[in-house]
């Protein structure tokens, strides 16, 4: 993209015409601004694991999961929508900057409401999602703005980008209404899956017009590999709290290396194999599949960051403030290792378009080892044990790829590298 400069090199952010970008311009790659927008997500990923840490280590897991399912959605979609638009429609004016920048607010006011949302749950009365769906708003109705400017510049995708305006602002006026009226919490629950499907059905409509958007493949798969990033700090949280944990109770022992090998073991693993998966390669040649794909990450991104909140939990209870047994413990890190493990298996079998039998073996030694895990925590084998038990899941797809999964052919198919 040419870039205005004044005499001495520095650039100039004047308006640019919002014509779109080419799909398939070279050393494409994230932006400075994409990196700055990203970080305010990581506060609001932080919240949002400590609430849902909390209320597990207090056995709450219905209020747990509801509160942390809500937010994740919100937290994700509002990212998702952002990053597939600046893929296509970056200019990085001021007038792009400015939007970015008040959605950037509106992603803090949603991290404010994450706490007494999570506190109404819990209660059970109604629903205090207000400050949580004003922020989203914030957000949202700053998208308006960009598409409707994106649809007046770009004519050749005007007909996609009036789509999501339209898809975007009827959900909001939902969100708007949830807002305004008291509603108990099962209707709000209800009115919230059915505005998700809106929000969640725009995208699919819109670009199946006029050729979709210019969205750029290897530049959205690094931004989603860079949010994973993000949701993996989690984990990093998560560890330290533990170790600390331990620390404070026992000192530097055996135990507190456990714990700390367990921690960032279970970061790495879960980065290196959500590294395995071919999503710049296929998604170049198959832009149709990016709709299975990128939503199927927001399953991925909440189970990383449910790790590193199930971590946290761990540490409650290595403090003796959890309400759980050392079960429901292991379990709550446990089960979103596993379900992000089986999303990764899925979305690469779903990219490539084929199943790989020798994702059966790997799966099954997967599950023996959770499953073990699970059962040691159930005979009382130490917590630092248990963890290091779970930590080997995400190990058992990294060694089979890099021991079998070549040499059984697991490379993109010719055509779409």
């Amino acid at each position: 993209m040419s870039e205005t400069r004044t005499e001495t090199g520095d650039p100039v952010h004047r308006a640019r015409r919002m014509s779109g970008r080419d799909p398939h311009e070279a050393h494409r790659a994230a932006t400075p601004l994409e990196a700055l927008f990203d970080l305010t997500f990581a506060t609001t990923f932080g919240f949002a694991a400590a609430q849902f840490a909390h209320l597990l280590a207090a056995g709450h897991y219905g209020v747990a999961l509801t509160g942390f399912g809500f937010a994740s959605f919100a937290i994700c979609w509002a990212w998702i929508n952002f990053s597939w638009f600046a893929s296509a429609y970056d200019t990085d004016d001021w007038i792009f900057r400015i939007v970015t920048m008040v959605q950037m607010i509106g992603v803090l006011v949603l991290a404010i409401g994450l706490a007494p949302m999570f506190a109404s749950l819990e209660e059970g009365a109604h629903l205090d999602n207000s400050v949580v769906v004003l922020g989203y708003v914030v957000m949202r109705v700053a998208m308006i703005f960009q598409w409707l400017r994106a649809a007046r510049q770009d004519p050749a995708h005007r007909r996609a980008c009036l789509a999501y305006v339209v898809a975007i602002t009827i959900a909001q006026v939902g969100w708007v209404v949830q807002i305004v009226l008291d509603f108990s919490v099962a209707t709000s629950i209800a009115l919230a899956a059915v505005l998700a499907v809106i929000e969640l059905s725009g995208p699919v409509i819109a670009e199946r017009r006029d050729g979709g958007t210019p969205w750029h493949a290897h530049h959205i798969a690094e931004r989603y590999s860079l949010f994973a990033l993000i949701a993996l700090g989690e984990g990093v949280v998560g560890t330290v709290a533990s170790l600390s944990a331990v620390v404070e109770e026992q000192g530097w022992t055996l135990d507190a290396a456990l714990v700390c090998v367990a921690g960032m073991g279970l970061t790495f693993g879960i980065w290196w194999v959500y590294s395995l998966l071919p999503s710049a390669r296929v998604l170049h040649v198959h832009r149709d599949r990016s709709f299975g794909w990128g939503y199927g990450q927001i399953a991925i991104i909440a189970a990383i960051v449910a790790t590193g909140a199930g971590l946290h939990v761990a540490a409650l209870f290595i403090e003796h403030k959890a309400a759980i047994g050392p079960l429901a413990t292991v379990l709550s890190v446990a089960v979103p290792v596993g379900l992000f493990l089986a999303m990764a298996y899925a979305l690469h079998d779903y990219l490539l378009r084929r199943f790989d039998a020798g994702h059966m073996g790997l799966l099954a030694a997967t599950a023996a080892v959770i499953a073990l895990a699970v059962a040691a925590a159930a005979a009382g084998v130490d917590m630092a044990v248990c963890l290091v038990i779970v930590m080997l899941a995400p190990a058992v797809t990294v060694i089979g790829h890099e021991a079998f999964g070549r040499r059984r052919g697991e490379a993109v198919p010719a055509g779409e590298a």
